[in-house]
């Protein structure tokens, strides 16, 4: 709910249903409200659905689809978005007739992959094969495509377990030398690690500043060894907070007018929003 009115629909099932057989009921749910979402869910898949193709009906198909049993780290990003801290029915909607179609892709590519169509099969044997494509010539072919297929994904499986050693040797590498040489520039260093938990504190304070500030990408962040700073139009001068999260406590520094700071301890995240008032402050300060 917002201000009143339903903005989401979310309708449960059992977690053996087939969620197809129940699309239709939460169809004449989204038809009556104003909402703009509607989830089919039985706990486990998570089906999220629109008015892309026709304004106020919902889609036949969803958008965005979970599931949490195998769930990949490109759809906890768009997850994110619903999230109470981040919702935007406007971003979400701008993302939704891409993200649409290109899970479709991928549902096809992955079928086709697990197990090719002749129409597939003939495209790519055009390609390489000057002769008739007979039934015996496709036959080869099919054969030959499934394995270089399953060769290629486990070329980019070893690709990227490579890449992943290379880079793992470097941290090592880089531990072993002073820490004076080792510091570098910000962007270089490898000593510095974003982790999950600063950028989520990043984005909670974007979520804040929301409406303070009229273009919210003037907002960016830089990593530190000693600590995780969000800034004003990428300006060093213009500190708007700090997150100190490398330590055993969690501190938020906050800055008055004269660019002082204060640690402010917190136990999670979420007491980012208790020195909000101080954060528009801060920004506040640097529009005048």
């Amino acid at each position: 709910m917002e201000e009143g009115e339903p903005i989401m629909l979310i309708e449960c099932k059992h977690c053996l249903q087939d969620l197809t057989l129940h699309d239709n009921q939460l169809l004449r749910y989204f038809h009556v409200s104003k909402a703009k979402f509607g989830i089919l869910t039985n706990g486990i898949v998570y089906r999220f659905y629109t008015d892309l193709e026709k304004e106020n009906i919902m889609d036949k198909k969803p958008f965005f689809e979970v599931n949490m049993l195998d769930i990949k780290d490109d759809q906890i990003m768009e997850l994110k978005k619903f999230h109470k801290s981040y919702f935007d029915v406007n971003n979400i909607m701008n993302t939704a007739n891409e993200l649409k179609y290109t899970n479709e892709l991928k549902q096809l590519l992955s079928a086709e992959f697990a197990n090719p169509t002749p129409d597939f099969v003939k495209y790519f044997a055009k390609q390489v094969y000057d002769g008739m494509i007979t039934p015996k010539v496709y036959e080869q072919f099919e054969n030959l495509l499934k394995s270089a297929m399953n060769q290629w994904k486990n070329d980019i499986v070893n690709d990227r377990f490579k890449a992943a050693l290379n880079s793992s040797q470097g941290r090592d590498t880089a531990k072993e030398k002073p820490v004076e040489e080792a510091i570098g520039s910000e962007e270089e260093n490898p000593l510095i690690i974003t982790t999950e938990e600063e950028l989520q504190g990043f984005y909670i304070v974007k979520s804040i500043l929301y409406g303070c500030i009229e273009d919210i990408n003037r907002i960016y962040h830089r990593d530190t060894q000693s600590y995780f700073g969000i800034l004003l139009d990428n300006n060093n001068r213009k500190p708007i907070c700090r997150l100190h999260f490398n330590g055993g406590k969690k501190y938020l520094e906050t800055f008055d007018a004269e660019k002082k700071g204060t640690r402010h301890l917190i136990e999670s995240l979420e007491d980012i929003y208790k020195h909000a008032e101080l954060i528009k402050m801060t920004v506040k300060n640097y529009l005048e």
